[in-house]
């Protein structure tokens, strides 16, 4: 039987949206007045999300445009940036050039983060980074997410903008983002609603089928191109998503998706303090300080 005392204080923690009382239309008109608020109450001049065609991306895409489209119809000046961040060719090109044409965004960029993902990873290896082949591309495809978020910071500073990142609640939950890469982000849009619920948004906003239905993936590892997410997981969004709104899930279920929660909990962490590590009063929550210590590179989403 699933530990639902666990289960509570895990929804709690990540803010999941009540199953019950979950609207699409709601929720998207809370998310786009969320954005649209912090503009005008920032001075900011906008948003920065890279779109890579998956429906996460999609969704937060649409909604930062129509916050940027609220703020201007206010009297205020706003625009959305998106930018596409190919990693020399895109598998699933098409997914992201549908994406974009759908999102309407004020503004498209592209940026190839070949050439400075290589040209680190080579000067790595010439420095003698170590480490062993079979885990080179692991490593490399988190290099990748990282390349990914310096570009967009740095659009964001040239312009005075925010980063919106992707999170949702399914990837809080198992950790799955590079920590410092798809994980930095100024704002998370999407936060605390499960995958399915992203997918629901979606599809009332009107994106393709296609576009809300496609089967995600990182396409991180380059040994292991358009890895589906649910692969490398070893669990399905399915079972996380019911999880994370309080239904039973298989014993099987449980430990794989509470196992993920526990390893990645640096992910969703403030950098480890002396205090916080060593468990004295005031410090940050220890239990989230030791798990780096334990699991130093937790393999399968990203370190």
């Amino acid at each position: 039987m699933t530990d639902q005392q666990l289960q509570q204080e895990i929804r709690t923690a990540l803010e999941v949206t009540d199953p019950e009382s979950f609207d699409a239309a709601r929720e998207a008109e809370r998310r786009v007045d969320f954005l649209a608020r912090y503009l005008q109450e920032t001075g900011l001049r906008g948003y920065v999300l890279g779109i890579s065609g998956g429906v996460d991306s999609t969704a937060a895409g649409r909604l930062a445009q129509l916050a940027v489209e609220r703020v201007r119809e206010a009297g205020g000046e706003a625009r959305f940036v998106g930018i596409r961040l190919p990693y020399r060719e895109q598998k699933d090109e098409a997914d992201a050039k549908a994406a974009v044409e759908w999102i309407g965004a004020d503004e498209i960029l592209t940026v190839d983060i070949g050439p400075a993902t290589d040209a680190l990873w080579e000067e790595l290896e010439r420095a003698g980074i170590g480490g062993d082949q079979e885990t080179a591309h692991y490593h490399r495809g988190n290099v990748k997410a990282r390349e990914r978020m310096v570009a967009q910071f740095a659009v964001a500073g040239v312009r005075g903008m925010a980063v919106l990142g992707t999170d949702q609640a399914a990837e809080a939950m198992v950790g799955f983002y590079t920590k410092f890469g798809d994980g930095a982000a100024d704002l998370v849009p999407l936060f605390g609603l499960p995958k399915r619920r992203v997918r629901d948004i979606c599809r009332w906003l009107g994106a393709p089928d296609s576009l809300v239905n496609k089967v995600p993936t990182a396409d991180l590892e380059s040994d292991r191109p358009m890895l589906a997410d649910e692969e490398a997981l070893g669990v399905t969004y399915a079972a996380i998503d019911d999880y994370l709104e309080g239904k039973e899930v298989s014993q099987e279920d449980e430990a794989t998706i509470v196992g993920w929660y526990r390893r990645t909990a640096h992910k969703r962490a403030l950098p480890i303090t002396p205090d916080g590590f060593l468990g004295r009063s005031g410090g940050r929550d220890a239990m989230s300080q030791q798990v780096i210590k334990d699991e130093p590179e937790a393999q399968g989403p990203s370190a």
